[in-house]
């Protein structure tokens, strides 16, 4: 992630062979470690390459990642990123992003890709949070939050992050929330003290 790239799962030639010799070796290490999900960015377009052609290659990689996290116990998670921060990449809305999880899944027929419903990310691209979750929280692997504007944490933004947070629970989501959050300029040890409020 912290290259230009966002990910190498659509991106042709050395990027897509490096991605594939290592799903096994991810893999292995998720179950080594009993971690439950893995997150597979889709990468950004590329100039000069058919976009097409990018969106095959992701799907093949996809399932090739699918089916070693289903051998690891885990599921595949499919992330929409936002296009002010990440203009080249494809995924910049929920319903994208829930495009290609479908289309994963009825390739694998594992049933274990899923959406990672960034609530910074899809308020960044306009979109309505409440019917985000409304429509996709069925399909939700994994939630990360962080306040807008800023990415920070919870409380210094705009974000109605306890509002989300308890309307995803409503909508059935039981599992993590993670924090993808810039602590600002103080330590990162101190930036959870949001969270006894």
């Amino acid at each position: 992630l912290p290259g230009p790239d966002r990910g190498a799962v659509s991106v042709p030639g050395e990027e897509a062979e490096r991605f594939r010799a290592n799903v096994t070796v991810a893999a292995g290490f998720a179950a080594s470690v009993d971690c439950p999900a893995l997150n597979a960015l889709y990468g950004n377009r590329v100039e000069g390459v058919d976009a097409h052609l990018q969106d095959t290659l992701a799907l093949d990689n996809l399932v090739l990642a699918a089916r070693a996290a289903s051998d690891a116990g885990a599921i595949l998670l499919i992330e929409a990123l936002n296009k002010p921060e990440s203009p080249l990449y494809p995924l910049v809305s929920a319903e994208s992003a829930i495009a290609v999880v479908d289309r994963v899944n009825e390739a694998t027929g594992l049933d274990n890709a899923a959406f990672l419903l960034d609530l910074y990310h899809l308020s960044m691209n306009g979109e309505d949070l409440n019917e985000v979750i409304d429509r996709y929280a069925d399909k939700t692997g994994h939630v990360q939050i962080a306040d807008n504007p800023g990415r920070g944490a919870p409380g210094t933004g705009s974000l109605p992050l306890d509002d989300l947070i308890g309307r995803l629970r409503k909508a059935g989501y039981a599992g993590w929330i993670g924090l993808e959050y810039k602590p600002g300029d103080r330590p990162s040890a101190e930036a959870f003290d949001w969270l006894a409020n």
